[in-house]
């Protein structure tokens, strides 16, 4: 079936974005941006909505009960997946763009939201996206004098090739022939090409830790900072594993998890935190704030998804630690999410040595944790997290990036159009088929049509109190933002049908979880370590598993509120909503 199609390019947006966006001065100088063209489409109507969720029966007597509880109308969801994909294609061609930019642009982010073909333009069908990905193979050239940086061009750029080259060759097809006729792997080659091309920022540190930024050409800048996060230079072993893994040549897999393994080698003795921000050099942490947003998240993350994808028993280890002593030392509040007494769980930031709170804020990019504690079978916990973020969300229309939880006030009040807050809530429903989670899609969708919706595209909020706009529009918003709440809605999406597993990226590709991952033609994950590259098994998982709440959300609570209504009344409170 021809949406099948749009799902499936998912896996080619951040190629034709970071490619064609991040390098296009160098790709493609005299591309006019602003030039019109044909807006075939009209802005989707105001959304009318709240006479689908009556019901009958006796109205509930706890307003919150009132407003979230009971099944969600079948017709609502419907509008609202189509709701999701007329915001997509408005902030894709609202304003119109040059005919070739438009063409390169629009096929990869219409393919890359997931969108159904109903209603839409003529390109979602499987041979536009055999067209895309010729388009890309015959354009996109990576030798260019060009300074990227290491992370993004990873998680976007390699991440996109490598999603599509995987489906492009999976002879089962789950999702109908998305096989291109004469197809040579050039993908992959273009992959190999862009990642040899990063490789300068492994060499010449004294840690193994890369540098942040490589120009394509030249390599590592003469002038180039040593100094680099901890999500920067530890969450590429994904894209770089499974390169090397198709390739079966180990050097990619080889010095992401070097970078991985110097990074966890600097960890505090103490507490088994670490920080923020590292010199590459040295091996001094220049920033000693350990938390879960910004500069650490997708470390973390990446240690989960990478055993999860290759199975390798040290990145389960390590993730098991590390999320041991976030438990530990950076989770504040009751114990259990949903029973008994004091404030509800809240993870700051701490000093990495003493463990001691460093501030009272916390920044919007956390709001990935909770689906991170879904993969885990965190559940309960992630409940209650997400709770936390879910009311910042509707006490402002948004998530501020720093909100700081003493003073309920954003502390940095923008708002760039954020998914991860959004991500949660898909993951969570998938976890837990509430409907909670439903109405929750249901008000972030309404929020972003409500205030950020601009003349052009939709617009990054200069201030979520005042609701100030700036002229800005994220690409995550397309790829991520409106993509997860798509599938939030959409319960026939292949991704939920097909039987088969999948993951999604940092940056939202997705990616088979099969077993040719978990084989490797080589034994020296690490020179010296021969001996501890042992495979675990999938159940192996359940060990990171350290709540008392930790098991899935049981059916009969599928349609009471996940989190009790005076616990949800708590967190409500505590963000100043009441």
């Amino acid at each position: 079936m021809q949406w099948r199609s749009l799902l499936l390019g998912l896996l080619l947006l951040r190629l034709a974005l970071q490619a064609l966006l991040t390098l296009l001065p160098a790709l493609a100088p005299g591309l006019c941006l602003r030039r019109r063209f044909p807006f075939p489409f009209a802005p989707p109507p105001a959304p009318h909505w709240g006479s689908l969720l009556r019901r009958g029966g006796a109205a509930p007597a706890d307003e919150y009960e009132r407003r979230y509880s009971g099944a969600f109308p079948p017709q609502l969801r419907a509008r609202l997946r189509d709701a999701a994909r007329g915001m997509f294609i408005f902030g894709l061609l609202a304003c119109g763009q040059g005919p070739l930019i438009y063409r390169i642009l629009s096929v990869f982010l219409l393919l890359q939201s997931g969108c159904s073909v109903r209603g839409l333009y003529v390109m979602g069908n499987s041979s536009e996206f055999q067209k895309a990905v010729k388009l890309v193979i015959d354009t996109v050239s990576f030798d260019k004098d060009s300074t990227v940086q290491v992370f993004e061009a990873t998680i976007r750029v390699l991440g996109s090739l490598l999603s599509a080259h995987i489906i492009i060759t999976d002879t089962k097809q789950p999702f109908g022939d998305m096989s291109i006729k004469d197809y040579d792997n050039e993908l992959l080659h273009m992959a190999r090409d862009l990642a040899v091309r990063l490789l300068p920022a492994f060499e010449n540190t004294k840690t193994g830790i890369p540098y942040p930024r490589v120009n394509l050409k030249k390599g590592v800048p003469p002038d180039s900072n040593n100094e680099t996060c901890t999500a920067g230079a530890g969450s590429l072993l994904v894209e770089f594993g499974i390169l090397s893994r198709l390739l079966g040549d180990s050097t990619f897999e080889w010095v992401a998890r070097r970078a991985v393994k110097a990074l966890w080698n600097l960890r505090s003795n103490n507490t088994g935190l670490l920080g923020n921000v590292v010199n590459i050099q040295t091996g001094h942490w220049v920033g000693r704030q350990s938390g879960l947003g910004a500069g650490s998240d997708s470390f973390y993350e990446y240690l989960l998804k990478s055993y999860i994808l290759f199975g390798e028993k040290e990145d389960l280890e390590m993730f098991s630690d590390a999320y041991r002593n976030i438990q530990n030392h950076l989770r504040r509040g009751r114990e259990a999410c949903n029973e008994g007494e004091g404030d509800p769980p809240l993870y700051v930031n701490v000093n990495m040595f003493t463990g001691q709170l460093m501030n009272t804020w916390i920044d919007s990019l956390q709001a990935f944790f909770p689906g991170l504690q879904v993969l885990i079978g965190d559940v309960e916990d992630a409940i209650c997290l997400h709770a936390f973020y879910y009311a910042i969300w509707k006490r402002y229309g948004a998530l501020p990036e720093r909100y700081n939880w003493q003073l309920q006030a954003p502390d940095v009040p923008f708002y760039p159009l954020r998914p991860e807050l959004v991500e949660s809530t898909y993951l969570l429903y998938q976890a837990t088929k509430n409907p909670f989670y439903l109405h929750v899609g249901m008000d972030i969708l309404q929020s972003l049509e409500k205030y950020t919706k601009a003349k052009c595209g939709y617009a990054t909020l200069h201030h979520v109190v005042e609701k100030t706009k700036e002229d800005r529009m994220e690409s995550f918003f397309l790829s991520e933002t409106c993509k997860y709440l798509y599938l939030l809605f959409d319960e026939e999406n292949p991704l939920h049908k097909s039987g088969n597993k999948y993951m999604f990226t940092t940056e939202g590709h997705v990616v088979s979880v099969d077993e040719r991952f978990r084989n490797s033609l080589w034994q020296d994950i690490l020179p010296g370590e021969e001996d501890n590259a042992e495979k675990s098994k999938p159940n192996d998982l359940k060990a990171v598993n350290f709540s008392s709440n930790c098991n899935r959300v049981p059916d009969e609570r599928r349609y009471l509120l996940p989190l009790k209504s005076n616990y949800m009344r708590q967190i409500d409170q505590m963000v100043g909503l009441i």
